[in-house]
């Protein structure tokens, strides 16, 4: 049975395991495009509820108003990719459990609003996760000026984002940079899971 290239990228992809932290705006559409891709399981964490505001950049819907966002945005990426694995956690995470919920993922995405529990993460990591990547949005209030917007690599972390525009009552956060972030990190994971990708001769899948 002969597979094209995609195919050959989502089969590749879904022996990998991604970890991601918040399931807001950064969160849940980036978690949509790695299910998209194929990629095997993904462990996604967040304690808030799906409300009205959310609807204006996060991959909810408004029927789901008032759920948790993680069994919320569980169920639409079951709807999109029934392949997929996804283990949803009601919490708010700490150090203790970021070691221990992403411990065996390949690569862990930071999607929290808070600049706190962003150091927090990056930090964790850091000291605790040796050698993990982490791939982090920073920077994605208001609109316009996309070509501001960038990956910046440090060892295993990696930033995307502007890394300067901050969310105020002037500069709110909007679907559109929000989603060039999103998918900006989700393209970062899928160029680490595949930096050892051989598409196979002829296109043709081995079974």
């Amino acid at each position: 049975m002969s597979a094209n290239l995609p195919e050959q990228i989502s089969n590749y992809l879904s022996r990998f395991t991604v970890g991601i932290a918040g399931c807001g705006g950064l969160g849940s559409n980036c978690a949509v495009a790695l299910a998209r891709c194929g990629v095997g399981k993904l462990i996604i964490a967040d304690f808030d509820i799906v409300t009205s505001r959310n609807l204006n950049r996060q991959y909810y819907f408004h029927d789901q108003i008032g759920r948790l966002k993680v069994h919320a945005l569980r169920e639409n990426i079951l709807r999109i990719n029934p392949d997929v694995t996804v283990k949803a956690f009601d919490m708010k995470l700490c150090v203790s459990d970021v070691v221990e919920l992403f411990a065996g993922c390949d690569v862990i995405v930071e999607a929290f609003d808070k600049a706190e529990m962003k150091h927090m993460i990056i930090e964790t990591v850091h000291l605790q996760l040796p050698g993990k990547y982490l791939v982090t949005g920073i920077g994605m209030a208001g609109w316009g000026n996309s070509d501001l917007i960038h990956c910046r690599t440090s060892g295993n972390l990696i930033v995307c984002g502007d890394e300067v525009s901050e969310v105020s009552d002037t500069l709110p956060v909007l679907a559109p940079r929000v989603g060039l972030v999103a998918n900006m990190q989700a393209n970062e994971v899928l160029n680490i899971l595949l930096k050892d990708f051989t598409p196979e001769a002829g296109n043709e899948a081995k079974h």
